[in-house]
């Protein structure tokens, strides 16, 4: 095919050389492939060789979203993802009465595939990231700031501490309904934790979407999670919603997304697109974004209707160490030693909260140092209790060995918290108070992240 001009929001049809047809919106290019965004939603990459005519079908109800010059999507095509204009910072200035603010922290969602090697990697930039879904124009007012290219991976509590930063500024904007923070899927249920804890009140909603798959394959999730997630906030007023959430596909076909809550939350599988689920609770709602109908399925506020006014960050202090330690036959005594020096440990036991501690014959003599050394842990510093399990309710009365460890202070008695949302809670009350507060705090459900007991309890 003769060299086209393509351009940015108008439709062509295309039939490759194995006669196969292909119609829609023209997104972008490069030197190799262009971009399609399909009418399902999905983008589609397709070698310029394999092109053997081209049918410009100019839709017309679509070219104003997006609008550009082919000359200026060539300028942005190879555009630094770190370029300094997209970056966010403390003089940022978002655009005049924008209702939701899209933050980019990288991530598969913010990736596509490099075909010279076969890796996904993050370039797309995020004024590209809303020119892939033109359907968010039609939802709401949008900007898009970069935070920074975090792989998820990677994330520490300084990285919690920018996001919470980045957010606090777009709160700022008095026409705000939300916010949307994109992020690599594998620590999702962490950040979301983290952030909950951090923001002791807020307005609006904060909405964390990932995607299962880069956003430049057709079976991507990341249109469904993204759209979903802005009309879950366009909605969000009426329906008095506000706090932390995640956004990410129902089912592993593309038929609705579900709302989930900021804690016990938990990645359940490494490819599928509804990977994500509640441990021990409900969902928030579903939304179903072809059909424009959301189903709130749990009234469960995380936090009192509030105003910026009365917004308070508790930011996270990196240098807290917080160990986690899984409870298995065969431990040993050297492994827990080490957390002697840390601020807290988290112990992930078996059953109702169980550990090796108690001897019962020659073999077992190291267990009694490994009761030594958590007691040590629980008397001078912090050691918590969650299950291995997955579902259900620590309890540390059924059983002596439990009861042993209640004695000398272990924490966690009755609590169904998994060990992720543990964990980041106990980072968060050790940055912000006191040892002797921490400890009572613990055990108060302060975000929503300790459940009431229920007769039905969700199992999968």
């Amino acid at each position: 095919m003769k060299e086209k001009n393509f351009v940015q929001g108008e439709k062509y049809k295309l039939e490759l050389s194995n006669s196969s047809m292909h119609e829609g919106i023209f997104v972008f290019e490069n030197n190799e492939f262009i971009y399609l965004k399909l009418n399902s939603g999905y983008n589609m990459g397709i070698l310029k060789k394999n092109i053997k005519s081209c049918v410009n079908m100019d839709l017309e109800d679509k070219s104003h979203l997006l609008k550009e010059s082919s000359s200026k999507l060539h300028a942005n095509s190879h555009k630094s993802f770190f370029d300094s204009s997209n970056i966010i910072s403390e003089n940022t200035q978002f655009d005049k009465d924008s209702e939701i603010i899209i933050l980019h922290t990288g991530g598969t969602i913010a990736s596509k595939v490099d075909y010279s090697t076969g890796a996904v990697n993050a370039k797309f930039t995020p004024s590209e990231m809303i020119s892939l879904f033109p359907e968010l124009k039609d939802i709401a007012k949008i900007d898009s700031k970069l935070i920074s290219n975090m792989p998820s991976d990677d994330l520490n509590f300084y990285h919690y501490n920018e996001m919470a930063k980045a957010i606090e500024l777009a709160l700022a904007l008095k026409s705000i309904k939300g916010i949307i923070l994109t992020q690599g899927t594998d620590t999702v249920h962490y950040t979301s934790s983290a952030l909950s804890f951090m923001f002791e009140n807020l307005p609006i909603p904060i909405v964390i979407v990932g995607a299962q798959r880069s956003s430049d394959r057709p079976s991507s999730d990341s249109a469904l999670n993204l759209l979903s997630a802005a009309y879950f906030i366009s909605k969000s007023k009426e329906n008095n919603t506000n706090g932390v959430f995640i956004c990410m596909h129902e089912s592993s076909s593309d038929d609705s997304c579900v709302i989930l809550p900021a804690h016990n939350v938990r990645k359940l599988h490494s490819t599928r697109r509804d990977a994500f689920k509640v441990i021990s609770g409900g969902i928030f709602a579903k939304v179903n974004f072809e059909n424009k109908s959301i189903n709130f399925l749990h009234n469960n506020m995380q936090y009192e209707p509030a105003t910026i006014k009365n917004k308070i960050l508790k930011l996270f202090d990196p240098s807290i160490k917080v160990g986690i330690i899984r409870s298995r036959p065969g431990l040993l005594p050297e492994e827990l030693k080490i957390y002697e020096k840390f601020d807290g440990l988290i112990l992930e036991g078996t059953g109702l909260g169980h550990f090796p501690i108690d001897q019962f014959d020659e073999s077992t003599k190291q267990n009694k140092e490994i009761l030594k050394i958590i007691e040590e842990i629980a008397s001078k510093k912090v050691a918590c209790m969650t299950s291995q399990t997955v579902f259900g309710r620590i309890n540390l009365n059924v059983y002596s060995p439990g009861r042993t460890l209640k004695d000398l202070g272990v924490l966690g008695h009755n609590l169904n918290m998994t060990t992720e949302t543990a964990y980041i809670k106990l980072v968060w009350l050790l940055s912000n108070y006191s040892l002797d507060d921490t400890k009572k705090l613990y055990s108060k459900n302060l975000r929503g992240e300790i459940l009431d007991r229920l007769e039905n309890e969700d199992f999968l």
